[in-house]
């Protein structure tokens, strides 16, 4: 059989034979369309951080990515962590209407255990003027260090 032949079909009575192959309908990507917001706005890709279970010291720094959906720039006029533990860095510069912008966190792993923090991020957004974005994950303890061998001569 070539791949142009059509593909055999059962039937009762055990009979094989040939159908036209049925054609399928694909859809096209549709691209999505953010809502467009009269002044300055910032819609997050993700409003949660899951850092999952971490080992201690690991890297914590992760970022919320966002856009300004807005029709005028948005200013992160201020970011704060729920805790010491948490330590926001916001975007300097204004956020032009349609581009992104990323906040950026660093967790302090060196506390072992479950945790949830939240980061308050203010700015001009319409509507919106308080955001609140959370953090969570799990920080394993170190793993306990082997006893000392001594190394006899």
């Amino acid at each position: 059989r070539s791949k142009t032949s059509p593909p055999l079909v059962w039937w009762p009575m055990y009979q094989w034979s040939f159908q036209p192959a049925k054609k399928v309908a694909t859809k096209s990507a549709t691209k999505v369309e953010t809502p467009k917001v009269d002044g300055a706005s910032m819609l997050f890709e993700n409003e949660t951080i899951d850092y999952g279970t971490v080992p201690a010291n690991s890297d914590g720094k992760r970022e919320f990515v966002f856009v300004n959906n807005g029709t005028k720039p948005l200013i992160i006029e201020s970011t704060q962590g729920s805790c010491g533990c948490t330590v926001p860095t916001k975007p300097e510069k204004p956020i032009q209407p349609g581009e992104k912008g990323v906040i950026k966190v660093h967790y302090a792993t060196d506390r072992v255990g479950a945790f949830t923090k939240t980061v308050t991020v203010k700015s001009n957004a319409v509507g919106q003027e308080t955001k609140v974005v959370t953090i969570k994950g799990t920080v394993l303890p170190d793993a306990p260090a082997a006893p000392a061998t001594e190394v006899k001569s």
